[in-house]
């Protein structure tokens, strides 16, 4: 067994003693909204937005980007399960700038190792075999947060499958500071 291994099963050990009443938690969000928002790890949701479990719901991905599956769980979030307000939340020093969807082809095509990053740019180790299938995706990199949280905010406002009533707020996380910062929309 690794060792992350081991300590993700002896927290969820811990967890799962102090569990409680979380088990008859209803299945719609109590506060009723939604967060969109980057798998950073030094993103912590719950924390910033002052969230409990079963308050709202939370979906991640790299960039905080208002994909095709994004806004797919934010429509189920709302269908289903009655959510009323969206936020997207992305945030400052985000490695989605670090990158264009031609870097990240090249790096795929080299190899399928972890890449390195210094002053100079990305780099592969080269161990291949890599792949082509990059090619085919759209990495939604980002090159300026305001317009990225913008183009995403209007993206899942224009979708035929969102209604016109649903508030879809913009923001950026800061994270030097834990403040969210308004993006005028």
């Amino acid at each position: 067994m690794s060792q992350i291994l081991d300590e993700v099963l002896q927290a969820n050990q811990t967890y799962a003693n102090n569990f409680g009443d979380k088990g008859s938690l209803p299945m719609p969000p109590g506060r009723h909204f939604a967060i969109l928002t980057c798998m950073d790890a030094r993103l912590d949701p719950a924390k910033y937005a002052g969230l409990a479990e079963g308050d709202a719901h939370v979906i991640r991905n790299a960039g905080g980007r208002a994909s095709d599956d994004a806004i797919r769980s934010l429509v189920i979030s709302y269908k289903l399960l009655g959510t009323r307000e969206w936020f997207v939340i992305h945030h400052t020093d985000c490695g989605m700038e670090t990158f264009t969807d031609d870097i990240m082809r090249d790096l795929l095509a080299s190899s399928l190792k972890t890449s390195s990053v210094d002053a100079s740019g990305w780099h592969d180790s080269g161990d291949g075999p890599g792949t082509t299938e990059a090619n085919y995706i759209d990495w939604l990199t980002i090159s300026d947060q305001a317009t990225s949280v913008r183009e995403d905010v209007m993206r899942i406002k224009a979708s035929p499958m969102v209604p016109a009533e649903i508030p879809v707020y913009g923001y950026i996380y800061d994270v030097k500071t834990g403040k969210l910062l308004e993006v005028s929309v």
